[in-house]
């Protein structure tokens, strides 16, 4: 599935988004506090690539300015509001899956609609031609049950003609799709089960997803286990996959030239991904170590096993940890390396950049459109903000999307129209 536009409502700051147009890497423009964080995290709660992110809060999230008259018009009865609406448009693959089932003329057009409200629940939109899904799934029928459903033209009554000859070895396949079609409906079986798989996860990340260069395993561990992983945590998970290890393993290792050798693997990996668009200094090489806690480690780092990541620069011939470097060293290197995990599962997940390259300098910035348009593109959609001129792409600036607080900017040309004639005033009366 592609994303072709989405719709923020009553989402925190922002109150009605619009429909927002989605290109294959989409830019949105704005000054701080414009709504591009909460626009981007929206779209994220819709279906996010950590499940537990997913769920909205009336409390948290919906305009405090309105919350508690909301609350009231749910208490009695109203809907609750939608809050993230996305429409895809459905690809080859998917469009052959359902038309090998329910055949070419099922589906009535490429789009599917999924709208998510409060209550998080999600309501779906398929356009779809329930005759023509009878037609082709009764092809194969004898004359005589043929016969007896010629005139039907949806699925709760199909099933109806069919069960007294669900022993049928034609019926049976029939039969089977629409026991387990909600409402005897085939539109709710192909979203259900068969597009859901195709649905895009999102990724979302920005600046407090950053590794900190050093972590305590046992408290990763600990971590990991009570579901309570801290944004850092995630670019680190994601390089003890890349290194093709298992926490305990590393707490516990069995053979350490194996382990020196994976983690020597892994840091050689991230450095090939990084050094290209890296362009301020070519010769650094990644480097990690576990090692047992010492007394002077950092706090919390005194106890049990530490992984320590380092930059070794081959210039100047010197090592410095991680968390030493640059912040937007650090931002970069944490991004590849916990993408570099989820381009292993081979997901389909849609990439929501908050403010990438914040802390970068202009041709760093440049560094990270080429990597955007190089490494990024061909397999993932990439929506990201910015309110940096140097993020902006001259070359695309059809993926541009200004975001503004049309509430402030209208306040303030109203001062400033007010303040002006105040002005005039004054001065005559001078």
């Amino acid at each position: 599935m592609l994303l072709k536009r989405f719709h923020v409502t009553s989402f925190q700051g922002v109150l009605d988004s619009g429909p927002i147009e989605v290109d294959d890497i989409t830019c949105l423009v704005g000054k701080n506090e414009a709504g591009k964080t909460a626009l981007l995290k929206a779209l994220y709660r819709l279906n996010p690539i950590r499940p537990e992110d997913a769920p909205f809060s009336v409390t948290d999230d919906y305009p405090r300015s309105e919350v508690n008259d909301y609350e009231d018009r749910v208490d009695n009865g109203e809907q609750h509001a939608a809050v993230i609406k996305v429409v895809y448009e459905l690809e080859p693959e998917e469009i052959s899956a359902v038309e090998n089932v329910f055949g070419p003329s099922f589906l009535t057009d490429k789009i599917l609609t999924l709208t998510k409200y409060y209550d998080n629940s999600r309501k779906y939109i398929l356009s779809t031609n329930e005759a023509a899904a009878v037609t082709f799934l009764s092809r194969n029928l004898t004359q005589p049950i043929l016969d007896e459903v010629k005139d039907i033209t949806n699925a709760h009554d199909l099933a109806t003609k069919l069960e007294p000859h669900a022993a049928d070895a034609a019926v049976a396949p029939i039969i089977a799709i629409i026991r387990e079609s909600k409402d005897q409906c085939f539109g709710w079986y192909t979203f259900n089960k068969m597009l859901k798989p195709y649905e895009p996860h999102y990724l979302y990340f920005d600046e407090y997803y950053q590794m900190r260069g050093c972590e305590n395993m046992q408290a990763l561990q600990g971590r990991v286990t009570s579901k309570t992983l801290l944004p850092s945590d995630h670019p680190m998970l994601g390089l003890i996959e890349l290194a093709r290890l298992k926490l305990d393993e590393l707490i516990s290792p069995t053979r350490t030239q194996e382990l020196k050798n994976k983690l020597q693997g892994a840091g050689n990996h991230l450095t090939k991904q990084i050094l290209p668009y890296w362009s301020q200094n070519r010769h650094l090489h990644m480097s990690f170590d576990v090692r047992p806690a010492l007394a002077g480690d950092p706090e919390a780092m005194r106890q049990g096993t530490n992984i320590w990541g380092e930059v070794y620069d081959q210039r100047h011939q010197v090592s410095t940890g991680l968390g030493t470097r640059s912040r937007g060293f650090v931002w970069f290197f944490s991004f590849v390396a916990w993408y570099s995990q989820v381009k292993r599962t081979r997901q389909n997940v849609i990439l929501l950049l908050d403010e990438p390259g914040l802390t970068l300098h202009g041709r760093a910035q440049g560094d990270l459109l080429r990597y955007f348009e190089r490494e990024l593109k061909e397999n993932h959609q990439i929506v990201y903000s910015t309110h940096s001129p140097f993020m902006v792409d001259p070359l695309h600036f059809e993926r541009v999307r200004i975001v503004q607080d049309l509430s402030i900017d209208r306040e303030r040309f109203t001062s400033r129209k007010a303040g002006h004639e105040s002005y005039d005033r004054h001065s005559r009366r001078n």
